[in-house]
């Protein structure tokens, strides 16, 4: 099979999307304009609080800015501001790592969202313990928003906790009594926040959104997952097993027919049967129509602000067709959109030059 051109990748990404393009949904009053447009098109910097060795080259940064990236989600583990997994030293040293990110970003142009990034012990601390994990909450946000009144309101968000790991009736209680509590410390903050179950779109449908009017309703899209996750990093997940399978995925495709050879052969039968699952599957807007559905009855500004294909397995032509796909679907819809991530498995920085993929960048702002 030839290797697309951009524009062509582009060109089909928009054909596969069968919602055609359409004015923006009628919001409520609450999220300023200019803070919507600030979130527009965005990149998670994942590992720069975890070691600040690891911060993205300014080069890079200033690249993203000039290409029209205006946003970056930055998170914060849980585990590593909480008192109760980490000393009083520890989380002021990560505090300052915070205040420095700042500082680069904002005077680069960026708009900012702190993320605080659930991890393995506050999960366990959630779902064994929710008043204990409700005041470790409380105090990381307490730490975080002494932090965040350095800066304009209008530029530094708050995202009150990615991907609660709780049942949807604990977090919807908890979610209105967290950011009921940021809003007193944070009073012209626009706060970030979604569903449980990974912030799927499809799970949005069961979440009230909160009295409050400046929030902004974020979820997380990766489907199908054995497209996005292939040769998935653990080698005891069936996704490991999958590579090369293309985008979108048809029973038809030599590829696909060539895939699913291979895993028969090999007695992969909990991979062959995702990549079943898949053929023929949902496009990218009947995967987020829930999302869409949710705006319309509620009326709240959406954001996309984790999506991506791990790199390791999937045929680029297919990665950026599925990445134009779902920033199309986006615009159309007037949501934001915020990459996963930037420089690691997921990344849109090429791992030999350190610079942004030109092809990845033209991909996600649908640049001919």
């Amino acid at each position: 099979m030839a290797r697309l051109s951009i524009p062509a990748i582009i060109a089909t990404a928009s054909i596969l999307l069968s919602v055609a393009a359409r004015a923006c949904p009628a919001l409520i009053e609450g999220v300023a304009p200019d803070r919507i447009k600030a979130l527009s098109r965005g990149v998670n910097a994942d590992g720069w609080i975890v070691d600040p060795r690891s911060a993205p080259p300014r080069s890079l940064l200033l690249e993203l800015r000039k290409a029209g990236l205006t946003h970056i989600r930055l998170p914060v583990p849980a585990d590593f501001v909480m008192p109760r997994f980490a000393t009083k030293a520890e989380i002021d040293s990560r505090l300052q790592t915070v205040d420095a990110a700042l500082k680069t970003l904002l005077a680069l142009g960026f708009a900012v969202s702190i993320d605080l990034h659930s991890g393995q012990h506050f999960n366990a601390l959630h779902k064994d313990d929710p008043p204990g994990a409700m005041a470790e909450m409380k105090s990381a946000w307490t730490a975080l928003a002494q932090v965040m009144q350095r800066y304009p309101s209008d530029r530094v968000f708050a995202e009150l906790l990615n991907e609660p790991e709780v049942d949807a009736a604990q977090w919807q209680g908890e979610v209105r009594e967290l950011a009921g509590f940021i809003r007193q410390l944070l009073p012209q903050t626009t706060l970030i926040t979604g569903p449980v179950n990974w912030q799927r779109a499809d799970s949005l449908p069961g979440f009230t959104p909160l009295d409050d009017p400046n929030v902004v309703y974020a979820i997380h899209f990766y489907d199908p997952m054995v497209f996005t996750h292939q040769a998935h990093w653990d080698r005891k997940e069936p996704l490991h097993d999958v590579v090369g399978l293309p985008y979108p995925i048809r029973a038809d495709d030599p590829k696909v027919q060539q895939l699913r050879e291979q895993l028969t052969a090999l007695n992969k039968p909990k991979a062959l049967a995702m990549v079943d699952r898949a053929i023929q599957g949902r496009s990218i807007d009947r995967w987020l129509e829930p999302a869409a559905a949710w705006q319309r009855q509620y009326s709240r500004p959406i954001i996309i602000n984790e999506f991506g294909v791990l790199k390791a397995g999937a045929p680029r032509d297919s990665r950026l067709r599925w990445l134009a796909g779902v920033t199309a679907y986006a615009r159309q819809q007037c949501w934001g959109w915020t990459h996963w991530e930037l420089s690691q498995g997921f990344g849109l920085a090429d791992a030999v030059t350190g610079k942004a993929d030109r092809d990845v960048l033209k991909a996600l702002l649908g640049s001919r």
